[in-house]
């Protein structure tokens, strides 16, 4: 099994020492999609934030650093990156900026009408029951809150041969850009806009919880 494999195969749940390393990777690798998709929404100073799916916890770090009177939430169901994204945001989380948590998308530990916004970067295509997870997510939002989902790759014929290959190794579901208003809208949310860098093969999906 080469390198690549191995990632791909940890990118679901990180576990182990391998694990952690690709947790931290997941800090630099996705960066620049992270930020692309950051340009398409805005960011009070106290909003309350939450990253599903946090990883390395850079997301998480850089959320902070623009909602600095706001709080930022992480949450990611493999103990390996809970670990890593509470030891990237440990002066954060001294502060009570931030605060981490074990958990899954499934069952959100939050109340009702929380978070002014939530984003999940690279992870969606993981959830075990999207339209129910979505409404879960729709649960914790404000009225008037967005969610915010970004991705590196969408279905489109041009990557189809490396997308298809990536999802069968790593055991993912990716959609075409049409689908993704689909299901957010079946899942209750409105205003919906879709953003694509087709050259890059990235998406930005955002619904409003109305």
């Amino acid at each position: 099994m080469g390198i690549m494999e191995k990632i791909l195969k940890q990118a679901r749940m990180p576990t182990g020492r391998f694990g952690t390393f690709c947790a931290r990777l997941m800090n630099i690798g996705h960066s620049n999609v992270t930020r692309w998709g950051l340009s398409h929404i805005s960011i009070n100073k106290n909003d309350m934030i939450l990253d599903i799916g946090c990883g390395g916890g850079k997301t998480v770090n850089t959320l902070a650093k623009i909602a600095t009177e706001g709080k930022i939430y992480g949450i990611d169901y493999s103990e390996v990156s809970v670990a890593v994204s509470t030891s990237k945001n440990k002066r954060l989380i001294e502060k009570g900026q931030v605060k981490i948590l074990h958990t899954s998308v499934d069952s959100l530990p939050f109340s009702d009408d929380m978070f002014d916004l939530v984003i999940a970067v690279e992870s969606y295509d993981f959830w075990s029951d999207l339209i129910n997870n979505l409404k879960e997510i729709r649960r914790v939002l404000k009225t008037g809150g967005s969610l915010i989902l970004v991705n590196e790759m969408y279905r489109d014929e041009r990557f189809e041969k490396r997308n298809s290959n990536l999802a069968r190794i790593g055991n993912f579901t990716y959609h075409l850009p049409e689908e993704y208003r689909v299901f957010l809208r079946d899942a209750g949310y409105s205003s919906i806009k879709i953003e694509v860098l087709e050259n890059k093969n990235w998406i930005a999906a955002i619904g409003i919880n109305m």
